[in-house]
């Protein structure tokens, strides 16, 4: 099994985006302490909700749900917008069991590894669950879709599919997109375990919960969840770690027994401006994508975005991870497909590199393609 945050205990954070037409369901998810929030969109149609990348039905979010349909009426359609990612495509079954009479829609492509295994093995209803694009796009009338992909990973495809909900200007994402916050979001207010674990300069140092702490660690967390390793990041030898974890009152589970690896460099704060500058939340290509999925697919990658920036309606992004909802427009999609197609593109320096060696070991071990990073494919 592994040591996904927050260990089965999971804080659902309820949130209206738009007054009486979208909500953000939101929790914390990740691996050990490095968690970011992920999200599921609620949005109102004629006759009933549509649930934009779910995520996994505890008792709060049925709740939630169930007083949602007491205003707006049922849950009709579940939507999972992505082939690839695990955290969005988990829930989807358990969901689809909490709302037996609503129509489950799927991207094309879906795969799943070590065995290829149809839909319905892995827990999609068997009659309700559709394609989008091969079997018809739902509420068209209200929703407009945009296919990126599929583009291939060598295990399999990446597909994603954003939907702009012209009621209410909203244009959702899953991965690809995201708005990085200077300061923690309020998810974290009832568990800052995993900004305090990362505010700390070593193992020995205990977990203090400050507004200042709290500040430290979610600059550190968002440079790990967006590089893995970042440069401005050295770990230390197991000797030092496990000495420093016989520090008293630090051998307990919410300091990993006092297991701290880490040693952070003093330009790492430049490295957290250069990603979330001042001056408001920038709309951004999430970097690990960048450098792991998107490295040879600049084109198709940029071409989407430019069909999103079609969509008169746009005026606000709402991602499923970070930030929501983020000031967006036309002419915003327009000019950050004009950056990316300009600048250089999945950097083998600085902080990419922990991720550019990811890339290229599976290139050499033939499994995802290889070819040049920065190519138009």
């Amino acid at each position: 099994m592994l040591p996904l945050y927050t260990y089965g205990q999971r804080r659902t954070l309820i949130r209206e985006l738009i007054p009486a037409q979208v909500w953000s369901f939101e929790q914390l998810q990740g691996v050990f302490y490095v968690a970011v929030p992920i999200r599921m969109t609620v949005l109102r149609v004629q006759g009933g909700l549509v649930l934009y990348a779910p995520v996994p039905p505890t008792e709060e979010v049925r709740d939630g749900l169930m007083a949602l349909e007491a205003l707006y009426g049922p849950v009709c359609t579940i939507v999972l917008p992505t082939a690839s990612g695990l955290e969005h495509k988990l829930p989807v079954p358990a969901m689809a069991r909490a709302f037996p009479a609503a129509t489950v829609w799927v991207t094309p492509g879906q795969w799943s590894f070590p065995l290829r295994l149809p839909p319905s093995f892995l827990g999609f209803p068997l009659g309700r669950t559709k394609v989008l694009f091969d079997q018809g796009l739902p509420h068209a009338a209200e929703l407009h879709w945009e296919l990126l992909g599929p583009l291939d990973l060598g295990l399999g495809s990446f597909v994603e599919v954003a939907c702009v909900h012209r009621a209410s200007g909203c244009l959702l994402v899953t991965d690809a997109l995201v708005g990085i916050g200077l300061t923690p979001p309020s998810l974290f207010d009832g568990d800052p375990r995993p900004l305090l674990f990362h505010a700390r300069e070593r193992g020995d140092e205990p977990l203090l919960d400050t507004p200042e702490r709290r500040q430290l660690g979610w600059q550190r967390l968002v440079l790990f969840a967006s590089y893995l390793r970042p440069a401005s990041l050295q770990v230390t030898g197991w000797l030092e770690v496990v000495a420093d974890a016989f520090a008293p009152g630090l051998r307990m589970p919410d300091a990993y027994f006092g297991l701290y690896p880490f040693r952070w460099q003093p330009n790492w704060l430049e490295e957290f401006r250069a990603l979330v500058p001042d001056g408001g939340i920038r709309i951004q290509v999430a970097p690990i994508l960048e450098r792991l999925v998107f490295p040879r697919s600049r084109a198709a990658l940029l071409e989407w975005i430019r069909r999103l920036a079609a969509a008169q309606e746009v005026r606000w992004l709402v991602p499923a991870h970070y930030e929501a909802p983020v000031g967006c427009s036309p002419e915003l999609l327009k000019a950050l497909a004009d950056g990316l197609e300009q600048r250089p593109w999945a950097s083998n320096e600085g902080s990419w590199a922990y991720l550019a060696s990811i890339d290229q070991r599976l290139v050499r071990l033939k499994l995802v393609p290889g070819g040049a990073t920065g190519k138009d494919g």
